[in-house]
């Protein structure tokens, strides 16, 4: 785990320019950090080193191919680089090899295989940069589910890519203004989809895709990515296409929940087995939830040591999981280390986000996972997540409550549909939260907000991607308060030849996975140096999902039955039975109490006059609303928030309000 960047400039760069930009992420790579100038001055890589495999300086980047032809820099880990030392000698004969690190070995299969070939044969998590001297071309290389961030576009008339827009921005001819669409989307999902980033002419390459510079020929900054087979100095193309992979699955689905069970095992089993082996210490996130508590039962029982589990908790009730995490370490028998941690600290934390993520982002999550992360690395280097599961089984409540809805609703003429679900939209989130709380496995936070919410999208709606997608989006009923946006959020995959309910998950593990929980847990995590990795997102255990029947996914109301039946064979269930909790924190309260004087002074309206980018008049009336229960909007307006709060820490020396009053 690294961090990687570098330019393709009009004229020659300097050592101080690259280590500049390389400084300025070193916490995503504390051990060392080097650069590589070529191309007479002009192309520059350089790396900051989180020493993971190999810790010597054989496992050094930028990295040269024996042949001299291809130099590399690159984040993250390619965990069967062991099989593919193998493979290559296999192909070439007995190799002086220089260390034992995967990144001697990727490059060196670039040079004997080519970057498409390799790619195929690579599993892992990766942004490379990888420079051809003898063809004059940048590839710049996202993995497949986006685990690893990978920023690119212009500074002046310089191409810049980097795993940070932090690095970019240390350019000295940056000033890139902020995209109101990009704005817009963030408005509504929390998160800035890709390819958009908040700057214009910036841009994030998206997971499964090689984007080629040429070098040799002149490259012109634009405003827009390149199209699929655009010529010109830039290429965009994918190399590996989860739509495929999700059709192919539908086209030959397993017969049996027997084969179904046995097949996801084996390839779940054989990730965690190639994800848990480093050089450093190695542990796992446990929430006691489904998905971490499968990766924890497989790791435990086929690793020949103790597992180190990590959990924090909470004072608040209904978002303290630390108990259910205990039983479950102890029933595994790890070495178990949990935090409590109090609402002061997990408040403070709030100031750090900013900087932390670096381009607004708005997952109130990403509060306690800054902190687990953070305790964790006091014990080790690298920890598992269960992140992935969700998508890829059908995890989330949306994934079961939204397709059930639209297929009532749809039977329904579309004027009584509206009269009915119109009515019911009007009734309030508290009178929804006391039904929902009357109904055993129901109550659960904030669920009148959503009940309400899909009342509203499913009196009106045409299709289902459409109530999907306004499901998805905070201001879907008053429209983008981002002022001069162009269209609405949009934003999500096109129409495929899926049933509706399959597309949720599809929509979900291509835009939501990579672009909010990835980037959560990795500017999380790199934040203070450690490295997660993703078992679930194994691109071999996503192939396996795929030809999951949807009815061994969701049956019965519930989601991720497949992973509950394969958690079960390993633990009782009875630790397990309880309503879906998330890993967050109480915003909506914290809002209207600790954090009010805070919020208020992000969003007095004429400070959003005075900047000209949100209309103050409907954050005002949604934050009037959340305020008086009308109407809970904690994420909506978390967004805003936290917009507010990255612009005060772009703008040097601008002291911020304080968080709680005087």
């Amino acid at each position: 785990m690294c961090g990687i960047a570098g330019l393709i400039a009009a004229a020659p760069v300097d050592r101080g320019t690259l280590l500049g930009m390389s400084g300025s992420i070193a916490h995503r790579g504390p051990d060392d950090e080097s650069c590589w100038i070529g191309l007479e001055g002009r192309v520059g890589l350089a790396h900051r080193r989180l020493a993971i495999v190999d810790l010597s300086p054989a496992g050094r980047q930028p990295m040269a191919s024996a042949d001299g032809r291809f130099i590399l820099a690159y984040n993250g880990e390619i965990y069967n680089h062991g099989e593919l030392r193998k493979a290559l000698e296999a192909d070439t004969g007995p190799r002086a090899w220089r260390g034992r690190s995967d990144t001697e070995v990727l490059v060196e299969c670039v040079a004997a295989w080519g970057l498409d070939a390799t790619l195929g044969r690579a599993v892992g998590m990766f942004a490379i940069a990888l420079w051809d001297e003898r063809e004059r071309k940048l590839h710049l290389v996202r993995d497949r589910f986006g685990e690893k961030p990978l920023y690119f576009g212009w500074v002046g008339g310089d191409f810049v890519f980097a795993s940070e827009l932090k690095a970019i921005r240390t350019l000295p001819r940056f000033e890139n203004p902020i995209s109101r669409r990009a704005l817009s989307l963030f408005a509504a999902r929390a998160y800035i989809p890709a390819p958009f980033t908040i700057h214009e002419r910036l841009f994030k390459l998206l997971p499964g895709h090689i984007l080629s510079i040429d070098a040799s020929r002149p490259i012109a900054a634009r405003d827009t990515l390149p199209g699929p087979g655009e010529a010109g100095a830039m290429n965009l193309r994918n190399y590996w296409s989860y739509r495929d992979v999700v059709e192919e699955g539908l086209a030959s689905p397993f017969g049996s929940e027997a084969d179904a069970d046995a097949a996801l095992e084996a390839a779940l089993t054989d990730a965690i087995a190639g994800q848990a082996v480093a050089d450093v210490p190695v542990g796992a996130f446990l929430s006691g939830g489904i998905d971490s508590s499968t990766v924890v039962a497989l790791y435990q029982k086929h690793w020949p040591g103790q597992v180190k589990t990590f959990t924090i908790g909470f004072e608040e009730e209904g978002f303290d999981e630390a108990g259910h995490a205990k039983a479950v370490a102890r029933h595994f028998g790890t070495e178990h280390h949990e935090r409590y941690v109090t609402v002061r600290e997990a408040q403070d934390g709030i100031r750090r986000l900013p900087a932390i993520y670096d381009e607004p982002f708005a997952d109130p999550s990403q509060i306690p996972t800054h902190i687990v992360s953070a305790f964790a690395r006091e014990h080790v280097t690298v920890a598992l997540s269960g992140d992935g599961g969700d998508e890829l089984f059908g995890g989330y409540n949306r994934h079961v409550t939204v397709p059930r809805a639209w297929a009532v609703a749809r039977r329904i003429p579309r004027p009584l549909r509206a009269g009915v679900g119109g009515g019911l939209a009007r009734v309030s989130p508290r009178a929804w939260d006391a039904l929902a709380g009357a109904v055993p496995g129901w109550r659960r936070p904030d669920i009148g907000t959503k009940l309400r919410k899909g009342m509203r999208l499913v009196s009106s709606a045409r299709e289902f991607r459409h109530v999907y997608g306004a499901f998805l989006d905070e201001w879907h009923v008053e429209g983008t308060p981002v002022l001069g946006a162009d269209g609405g959020p949009g934003g999500l995959p096109g129409n495929a030849a899926m049933p509706d309910a399959v597309w949720a998950l599809y929509c979900d593990a291509m835009t939501y996975l990579p672009d909010d929980i990835m980037c959560k847990v990795d500017r999380a995590s790199m934040a203070v140096s450690l490295e997660t990795r993703a078992p679930f997102l194994d691109h071999r255990v996503a192939e396996v999902a795929a030809r999951i029947p949807l009815t061994m996914k969701i049956a019965g109301g519930e989601g991720k039955q497949v992973l509950r039946r394969l958690l079960f064979r390993h633990a009782p269930r009875e630790l397990f039975e309880r309503p879906k909790a998330g890993f967050s924190v109480p915003i909506g309260a914290w809002l209207k109490g600790d954090l009010r004087d805070w919020a208020e002074a992000l969003l007095d309206p004429r400070r959003l006059a005075a900047q000209g980018l949100f209309d103050p008049a409907p954050v005002a009336d949604r934050w009037r609303r959340h305020l008086s229960g009308e109407r809970e909007s904690s994420q909506a307006l978390w967004a805003v928030l936290m917009f507010q709060a990255w612009l005060d820490d772009q703008h040097a020396g601008k002291a911020a309000p304080a968080l709680t009053a005087a």
